[in-house]
């Protein structure tokens, strides 16, 4: 998994990337809330590991930020607050668990584990879409028995957030702010045009249109 880790406690975020690592994650470490925006603007994320009381940018404004951009992004905050109050905003922002410090790594490993498998993050090189499709992330292609379909960038992008994303509608909206962030912004024609090369590929009735709302991934 690739983690964003956004933590100013400079021994914290040490000894947490070290055992993230140690796990054979990818971590990329913050220390500034307004240079993590950044960064997470810049890439590509499986999992948002976010302090609260961080310098510029708290890591309740940012995920915040983040979920009225339609970022879905998995997010765990961890943090000092304890009260009440702070963990029901912690979950009205959007986030997908709360760890409370001081905490043992196996507890964060745990909590990480158990959203992996709910969200489906990370998942193995090649996957089995349904008993006639597989898709192989490492090269960006759809398999059909012998047939290969090798997907441009763009549409790999949206192919893989579908993945992760099935059986719920998706908006245009969020596909923008998801696959694009701060590219130029697409045009829905443009949208349309990329979900139909994508249905070249696969039944059409996996990738399926709802009318005014956007697309459902049905596997």
């Amino acid at each position: 998994m690739k983690i964003l880790l956004l933590e100013d406690d400079i021994i914290l975020n040490e000894l947490v990337e070290e055992f993230l690592t140690s796990l054979k994650h990818e971590v990329i470490c913050q220390y500034d809330g307004m240079e993590a925006l950044d960064v997470i603007d810049e890439d590509i994320f499986d999992l948002l590991l976010l302090d609260v009381g961080t310098p510029t940018l708290s890591g309740f404004e940012l995920l915040s930020e983040l979920r009225d951009r339609k970022v879905k992004t998995p997010a765990i905050f961890i943090t000092s607050l304890s009260d009440i109050k702070s963990l029901e905003t912690a979950f009205n922002i959007g986030c997908d668990d709360y760890i409370k410090k001081p905490f043992d790594l196996k507890e964060l490993e745990i909590r990480i584990n158990h959203l992996k498998n709910v969200k489906q993050i990370g998942i193995q090189e090649i996957i089995e879409i349904n008993s006639k499709y597989k898709y192989d992330f490492k090269n960006f292609t759809i398999i059909e028995n012998e047939k290969k379909t090798v997907l441009s960038q763009k549409e790999s992008k949206i192919f893989e957030y579908f993945i992760k994303n099935k059986n719920r509608i998706i908006s245009f909206d969020e596909l923008i702010n998801n696959i694009w962030k701060y590219d130029a912004t697409p045009s829905n024609a443009t949208i349309r045009t990329y979900i139909k090369n994508l249905r070249k590929a696969l039944d059409e009735q996996i990738i399926v249109t709802v009318k005014g709302l956007g697309y459902k991934f049905e596997s």
